[in-house]
């Protein structure tokens, strides 16, 4: 259900604006999804597991706060990100 050390680490090396950068919102962003990704993935074998679902909706609710943080501070690395990581369609 969680993400292995070398699938993050390749998730933040492409995400990541400069080295060693873990904590930019594109990052946070790009590893919340690609949890979530598993989560749901997890939660339609495991339909009654409410509690990785709770930790689902929490995850979905922080990668939201995270996007309307970049939003509000760059409407360009917003709309990169979120083509790149291919959200609202």
């Amino acid at each position: 259900m969680t993400l292995t050390k070398e699938q993050k680490q390749a998730i933040i090396s492409e995400h990541a604006t400069h080295d060693g950068d873990t904590g930019s919102p594109e990052v946070q962003v790009a590893v919340l999804t690609a949890e979530i990704l598993t989560l749901a993935a997890h939660l339609e074998t495991h339909r009654k597991d409410h509690h990785s679902r709770r930790g689902l909706l929490v995850k979905v609710g922080r990668r939201n706060r995270l996007l309307r943080y970049l939003r509000g501070k760059s409407t360009d690395r917003y709309q990169s990100l979120i083509q790149a990581l291919g959200l609202r369609r």
